[in-house]
């Protein structure tokens, strides 16, 4: 999958793309059936919502689950931001976020470069999301927010929120997000919400503002996301665990289109438990860590 010269000067101006559909309902229900067993184990990776059962995020489910293997080296994720860097990637972080019916808590409104570029060390903005909806999503289920054009003011000024919900975040203060809304049209297309079914792929630049908000519907409303980062720009700092900030930087080898309906071999280097070592952080630069080795 390559970009068209449209679908980059759509992506500069607005920091996202929606691809309806882009993945078929039988490539999805891969995905989809390794859910609940992922979700059911009492790991470190599972984060639970606030004083709840049910999973917010699981993390690095590529490193011990062969269908999450070979999303990650998917094409039609992976290709259109090897583009839009014009660089090889590495995974940065990867994700099953479950915003589980009556129970999925709301993630604030927030850059994730700014995560990255505070907790990671991070040096620039040329790293971003690709999301792909496991369940249909609509305007009751928690879909993503986006100010649309936002990622234009680069890196925001953010307060670390370590109350609100599970999961601590770098979020932007609410005076600030009503002047990016009314910048970018107000109530005219100031926030766009992308929904559609099962299998749909949004690409969103890393500093693009987005929200979600609760989800108090029937529905669940879970989504893959795959923080790729270009090779060179890999993070500095090993402040947060491995399961959530990976630093292995080899660049990714895609796999052919149908990977995810064909078993091909891939490497699950965490299928038997996971290391200590992913447990394991440092305060310490990425580059005083490896003078000292």
């Amino acid at each position: 999958m390559r970009l068209t010269k449209e679908q980059l000067e759509q992506f500069d101006r607005e920091g996202y793309l929606f691809f309806p559909g882009q993945f078929t309902p039988e490539e999805t229900r891969t995905l989809t059936a390794a859910v609940p067993e992922l979700y059911s184990r009492r790991e470190a990776y599972n984060v639970r919502e606030k004083d709840k059962e049910a999973v917010r995020t699981n993390f690095a489910a590529h490193m011990y689950s062969e269908p999450f293997a070979r999303l990650a080296r998917h094409p039609r994720m992976i290709q259109p931001v090897m583009d839009l860097f014009d660089e090889q990637l590495y995974m940065h972080q990867f994700k099953i976020n479950g915003k589980m019916a009556f129970e999925g808590d709301v993630w604030q409104w927030h850059q994730d470069y700014g995560t990255w570029l505070n907790d990671d060390m991070m040096p620039t903005e040329r790293a971003m999301n690709v999301a792909i909806f496991l369940d249909d999503v609509n305007e009751y289920n928690g879909p993503l927010m986006f100010i649309p054009g936002s990622h234009k003011k680069g890196v925001v000024e953010a307060k670390h929120d370590l109350t609100t919900t599970s999961y601590p975040l770098w979020t932007v203060d609410n005076d600030l997000i009503r002047q990016l809304v009314d910048r970018a049209g107000g109530k005219q297309g100031g926030i766009v919400s992308p929904k559609g079914p099962a299998g749909s792929m949004i690409l969103f630049h890393s500093c693009l503002v987005h929200a979600s908000t609760s989800n108090l519907s029937p529905w669940n409303r879970v989504s893959v996301y795959l923080s790729l980062c270009a090779v060179s720009n890999h993070i500095r700092r090993f402040k947060r665990p491995e399961y959530i900030a990976h630093r292995d930087f080899t660049p990714i080898e895609v796999l052919p289109d149908d990977c995810l309906l064909k078993p091909y071999p891939v490497d699950l280097p965490w299928k038997n438990g996971m290391p200590a070592s992913a447990l394991a952080t440092t305060s310490e630069p990425f580059d005083q860590i490896r003078k000292a080795a």
